[in-house]
C-alpha cells in the first residue's frame, strides 16, 4: 500500500514541527508539502531541518503546489482560516487542530464540511478525548445520585488562559447529561456550602507540565475521580496523525476525535 501524503500547514511551528518529525518516522505516511505563512523567515529551508528529523526533501513553502492526500493545520487561527478554502478547492480532506478559533472561522469548518471530509476536536488527545467519553458514562450513571463535580487542571506557567479550554469542554459535556447551571472559578472567602448545581474549576499553573485534567465526581462516603495526563506535548501530534489517517477516503463531513476512537 503506498503512504499517505501528507500536507502539514503551520510547519514551522512548535507543533507543526512536532508533527514534521513524527510524520518521517511513520511508514503509513509521506510528508509531500509543509507550509506557513507568506514572508515567514524560514521559507525554502529543509521542512525536516527546520523540525530537527533532518533533510526530507521537502523545502517549507507558502503555498500548496503538489498532490496530495490530506491536510493537517496546526497554525493559528488566521493561518485555518487561510488553508480551508484552499482544501476546499483542491477537494482535500483537512485536519484542523488549531486551537482557538473565532465563530466566523468555525462556520467556515463547517461550510467546507459539506464539500469535503473535515476532523476538527478542541483537543487532538486521544486520551483527553476518551477521557471525555469516560465522564459522560459517569454523569449518566450519577446524573441522580447526589455528586458533587469538580474539576482540577493543570498546565506549564506560560499558559494564558484559565482554566483551560479542554477543562471547560469537559465542564459542558458533564453539565449537558447532570443538568450543573452554575460554572464557579475557584472559591475564596465564605461561600458558604456548595451548591449542588455548580461544577467547581480549579486551575494550577507551575513548571513545564504539558497538560493535566482531573475530573472528581464526590458523593457521600466516595469518590470516582477520572484523570488524563499528558507527559508530553507529542500527544496532540500523534492525535493529529491518526485523524489524517483516518480522514482519508472518508465522505464530506464532520468528523471528530470520537470517530477515530470508534466511540
Amino acid at each position: 500500500m503506498e503512504p499517505i501524503r501528507l500536507v502539514i500547514h503551520g510547519a514551522a511551528g512548535r507543533m507543526g514541527r512536532r508533527l514534521v518529525a513524527l510524520a518521517a518516522e511513520d511508514a503509513e505516511l509521506k510528508l509531500v508539502a509543509a507550509l506557513d505563512v507568506p514572508g515567514h523567515p524560514r521559507l525554502g529551508e529543509d521542512a525536516g531541518a527546520i523540525a530537527g528529523a533532518g533533510s526530507l526533501g521537502v523545502s517549507l513553502a507558502a503555498t500548496l503546489e503538489v498532490d496530495a492526500d490530506v491536510v493537517i493545520d496546526f497554525s493559528v487561527p488566521a493561518g485555518a482560516a487561510a488553508i480551508v478554502p484552499v482544501c476546499v478547492e483542491k477537494k482535500l480532506p483537512l485536519v484542523v487542530a488549531t486551537t482557538g478559533l473565532g465563530d466566523a472561522q468555525i462556520a467556515a469548518i463547517h461550510d467546507a464540511a459539506r464539500t469535503i471530509p473535515v476532523l476538527w476536536s478542541p483537543n487532538m488527545s486521544l486520551a483527553v478525548n476518551l477521557g471525555m467519553k469516560l465522564c459522560e458514562v459517569a454523569a449518566r450513571a450519577l446524573r441522580d445520585r447526589d455528586a458533587d463535580v469538580e474539576i482540577i487542571e493543570w498546565h506549564h506557567r506560560f499558559k494564558e488562559d484559565a482554566p483551560s479550554g479542554t477543562a471547560l469542554k469537559f465542564g459542558r459535556t458533564i453539565a449537558e447529561v447532570m443538568g450543573q447551571s452554575e460554572h464557579r472559578h475557584g472559591r475564596q472567602g465564605r461561600p458558604g456550602a456548595r451548591p449542588h448545581g455548580e461544577i467547581g474549576y480549579h486551575a494550577l499553573r507551575a513548571g513545564d507540565h504539558p497538560g493535566e485534567h482531573t475530573i472528581l465526581f464526590g458523593m457521600m462516603g466516595e469518590t470516582v475521580e477520572v484523570t488524563v495526563r499528558a507527559t508530553s506535548r507529542d500527544c496532540y501530534a500523534v492525535g493529529a496523525l491518526a485523524a489524517a489517517k483516518f480522514l482519508v477516503g472518508k465522505p464530506a463531513g464532520l468528523y471528530a476525535i470520537n470517530d477515530v476512537l470508534g466511540l
